[in-house]
């Protein structure tokens, strides 16, 4: 059967409206598909609406950098910052704290938070789904490794001939970071400027960056990348790492919005440029990530001590002890640990003189910053024998008296918790060694600190153990020197 020519050209014609209908309709399913993985605000809840209901909701990370409780007191860099921001608009800061990182953005958008707080990264792929305030710092990013054994024993250049030092000498290792991060996204980029491939290792935003650098700290994984700024703060926590090896330019952080709360973003950014040249930010800022704890470092007083003396204030330990029926030796164990007998220190959180109160705790027993050491020893030995109180249930006065310290040093809600873990994980809850201190150490990964008995987040737990023992071990060591 012949077919005429202008038979055919209709043919023909026909078939390529058909294959573009078809490619139009396939990109514009592609275009959905686009549309449909970008998270949009489902709430229009904005400044006004803010006001009027009296409360600021931040969507926050148990984390050294952005919340937590450091013995009774809230605390966090990005938490203060929103603290001043709230009395600002003279309206209640609530906190609500985010277990999976990958949430974050949703939750924002389904307004169960008004500003996303977790030293997030500004980034093209968020902007997309969010806004940002301008940043109110900038930090590069850095690589988090171990250092060798018995690194301590070694010099400098021993050190480094174990560790990466060139970005390049990342090809063929094993990298563990968030997924849904900037770190992943640089380790990316990274390969194409090495021209060779990194074993990125893709972790859930259940596990915290705080977690993974504990992990490389405990020989469990043996890389993970963080901002500097958190590498800072946790670097205190394990001396055996280094954090000095940069893999970027500064990258800009700041608080996440929803695109529906124009209002309150102007707002924001408008306090943060007067706020950020305040003396009120660089002390925030400088108490977070620039300076280690004072107690740390606090010097020794010099005094010229004779005749078997502990310290020049052994008078003023032996009559407040006395009058508590207490170990005078054990209570200056606790004020050599926290302050090494200076009367004057300044420590971590605002921590001030020799038994180290934090300002919240310090008037509730008498001590302000400038009282005398008879009043500061007197107000930590009413603190330590109210713990000591409150612990009655614990049989034994060894373990009572550890109970005692990790309270002082945490507050008692986390050894709560602790407890309570033990107890869920069949453990003697009346028992510190081995037993409470297994959990206590487990309040810093997330499969413990999200457990729904535990009830004050996240901790270094270790922190408290090593307190514990110290002070515990210099006691006993001075009941055989010091009478």
């Amino acid at each position: 059967m012949k077919i005429k020519k202008t038979n055919l050209y209709k043919i023909l014609l026909i078939c390529l409206v058909l294959l573009a209908v078809i490619n139009c309709t396939s990109n514009n399913n592609k275009d959905k598909n686009n549309e449909a993985a970008v998270e949009y605000p489902s709430t229009s809840i904005d400044l006004a609406e803010i006001l009027k209901k009296g409360k600021l909701t931040v969507l926050a990370e148990n984390s050294s950098t952005s919340f937590f409780i450091y013995r009774g007191k809230k605390m966090g860099f990005e938490y203060e910052l929103l603290k001043e921001f709230a009395n600002e608009l003279g309206v209640a800061l609530e906190v609500k704290i985010v277990n999976n990182l990958d949430d974050l953005i949703p939750m924002l958008n389904n307004g169960e938070g008004d500003i996303i707080a977790c030293n997030y990264t500004i980034t093209r792929d968020r902007k997309k789904q969010i806004d940002f305030s301008i940043p109110y710092i900038k930090t590069p990013q850095v690589l988090i490794q171990r250092k060798p054994k018995d690194w301590e024993k070694m010099t400098a250049d021993q050190i480094n001939s174990f560790l990466v030092r060139d970005i390049s000498e990342l090809a063929h290792k094993k990298v563990h970071v968030w997924k849904n991060s900037s770190n992943y996204q640089r380790l990316i980029h990274l390969q194409d400027e090495i021209g060779d491939t990194i074993y990125i290792e893709e972790e859930e935003g259940l596990i915290s960056t705080e977690e993974l650098i504990e992990m490389v700290s405990e020989g469990l994984i043996d890389y993970t990348v963080t901002e500097e700024n958190i590498a800072k703060v946790n670097n205190r926590f394990f001396d055996n790492l280094c954090i000095t090896t940069y893999i970027s330019v500064p990258q800009k952080i700041g608080f996440g919005l929803r695109k529906s709360s124009p209002l309150l973003n102007a707002k924001l950014d408008k306090w943060l440029v007067q706020f950020i040249s305040k003396k009120t930010f660089k002390y925030i800022k400088n108490k977070y990530f620039d300076s280690k704890n004072n107690t740390l470092n606090a010097t020794v007083i010099k005094s010229n001590l004779k005749g078997g003396q502990l310290s020049a204030y052994d008078v003023i330990f032996k009559e407040v002890a006395l009058k508590y029926n207490w170990d005078w030796r054990l209570l200056a164990s606790v004020a050599y640990h926290e302050s090494k007998f200076n009367p004057n220190v300044r420590g971590f959180g605002g921590a001030y003189g020799m038994m180290q109160f934090m300002p919240n705790t310090g008037p509730k027993y008498g001590v302000y910053p400038n009282s005398t050491v008879d009043q500061q020893i007197l107000g930590g030995m009413k603190l330590l024998n109210s713990l000591y109180t409150l612990w009655k249930q614990i049989p034994d006065t060894e373990q009572r008296v550890k109970f005692t310290l990790a309270s002082y040093n945490a507050g008692k809600g986390h050894i709560d918790d602790a407890q309570r873990l033990a107890r869920k994980h069949g453990l003697n809850p009346l028992i510190w060694n081995d037993n409470v201190e297994v959990m206590m150490a487990n309040l810093s990964k997330s499969e413990y600190y999200r457990d729904e008995v535990v009830r004050n987040g996240a901790m270094r737990g270790a922190r408290t153990n090593h307190y514990v023992k110290a002070i515990y071990a210099r006691y006993l060591d001075w009941t055989s020197v010091y009478k």
